[in-house]
């Protein structure tokens, strides 16, 4: 059982996009936030080459990354909340034999505090992040190290995440996906999925139907 962290378990990417768009107005690049938001569960190696043409390993990419995960970690961080049902849907996995694996575009450190502000950090036993890749989402490197990470085939997992670009990196990876309308995007959006459901409580509602009753 493979999962994405933000937008997914935790209600956050209206905060990533707003920690990125403080950001980058601190280095002298303006961006709406709508076209900040609508890049959200890529990683910094895609998003800030796409809004404003830097290289995340440049100086200056080095120091919008620095500067945007400081903003995150000490605004919008302590104030985030869990995805409705996030905890009840893993532990219902869990009582199930099936093993949660965190697949997140987030860095390793970020990940760990992501998870424990989803209050669900000693239900997830394994993790990927962008530690573990070469590119982020919707690259499918994050999802086919979760897939090694998780020790079973492709064909045996399910991912639940909430873009276009987890459908995307899981699709590329030859795993199915269960999509979650929690990160704020429509149907159309995250067409390619097996289905979509509100968000895990309401996928724990319909569990017996879903993909992961089979």
């Amino acid at each position: 059982m493979l999962l994405d962290v933000d937008g997914t378990l935790l209600d956050s990417n209206d905060a990533h996009a707003l920690a990125y768009q403080e950001a980058l107005r601190a280095h002298g690049i303006e961006q709406s936030f709508d076209r900040i938001r609508h890049l959200i569960g890529m990683g910094s190696d895609r998003i800030l080459p796409m809004l404003a043409g830097v290289d995340p390993e440049s100086d200056l990419g080095r120091r919008i990354q620095e500067k945007k995960r400081a903003v995150f970690r000490e605004r919008y961080l302590p104030e985030l909340r869990p995805t409705r049902g996030a905890r009840e849907l893993l532990e219902h996995l869990r009582a199930r034999g099936l093993k949660p694996v965190a697949a997140s575009s987030a860095s390793g450190k970020e990940l760990h505090m992501l998870l424990k502000a989803a209050n669900v950090d000693d239900l997830v036993e394994a993790a990927t992040s962008s530690d573990d890749a070469d590119e982020s989402k919707p690259a499918p490197d994050i999802v086919e190290a979760a897939v090694l990470r998780s020790g079973l085939p492709q064909e045996q997992l399910i991912m639940i995440g909430d873009t276009p670009y987890d459908v995307e990196a899981a699709r590329r990876a030859g795993v199915g996906i269960i999509a979650l309308r929690s990160g704020g995007w429509e149907d159309e959006d995250l067409s390619g999925a097996l289905v979509t459901y509100d968000d895990p409580a309401d996928l724990l509602a319909h569990f017996g139907s879903s993909p992961l009753a089979d």
